[in-house]
């Protein structure tokens, strides 16, 4: 492969990911719905007719590739936040941790940017099968990292599992409260109760099930 092959290749890469990092950008604050393709092309400066060009099926496969960006995001950020605690912190003050982060995020947009999984799931869920599926992996990929955590602080498989879904659908849940209210506090209740529970002795946590 010569030289000018590759420059070309790594270039139309580029102008792909501009595009998908747009379209997440865009998706936060307007919806899926409001953000059009071609404020998607104006927004990350792309040539006019490069969309078909590396999004052959349309605005879903854009879509889908900008929720699997977020849901790629937001699995560095809960991993990380695991990797680099101290042993002895306990499960609930790194997801108190993690929260804390989002609370920011809200702060600094005044409350424009969300979770973009969350946007589409409640608009597409139900009219694209493909977004619906991506915002289900995109889920997937949060509840794995804590339930793995949590196994390793000696829950159960099936109690870890059931308890990190728990964690992501109040983190969710809470995150659209606080943007109608333009006020963190939905989220700070959310993590005052994941570690209640979080912090429960694993055999606690059984018990309950």
């Amino acid at each position: 492969m010569n030289s000018d092959t590759k420059g070309s290749r790594s270039k139309g890469a580029a102008t792909q990911q501009r595009m998908v990092e747009s379209m997440l950008e865009l998706v936060q604050v307007h919806g899926y719905a409001g953000s059009g393709l071609n404020t998607v092309l104006a927004h990350s400066g792309a040539p006019k007719g490069s969309l078909y060009f590396h999004f052959p099926e349309g605005k879903e496969q854009l879509g889908e590739r900008a929720v699997g960006l977020a849901a790629e995001r937001f699995e560095t950020l809960i991993t990380d936040a695991f990797t680099a605690a101290d042993p002895q912190a306990s499960a609930g003050s790194i997801v108190e941790s993690v929260v804390e982060v989002l609370c920011r995020m809200l702060t600094e947009s005044d409350f424009s940017v969300g979770c973009p999984v969350s946007v589409v799931a409640l608009e597409m869920g139900v009219e694209s099968e493909r977004l619906r599926r991506a915002c289900e992996r995109a889920y997937e990929s949060w509840i794995v990292p804590v339930a793995d955590f949590l196994v390793t602080r000696g829950h159960g498989e099936a109690a870890a599992r059931a308890t990190a879904s728990s964690v992501i659908s109040l983190v969710e849940g809470a995150m659209i409260v606080a943007r109608a209210r333009r006020d963190v506090q939905p989220m700070r209740d959310a993590a005052r109760t994941l570690r209640t529970l979080l912090d429960l002795p694993p055999a606690a946590t059984e018990a309950g099930r």
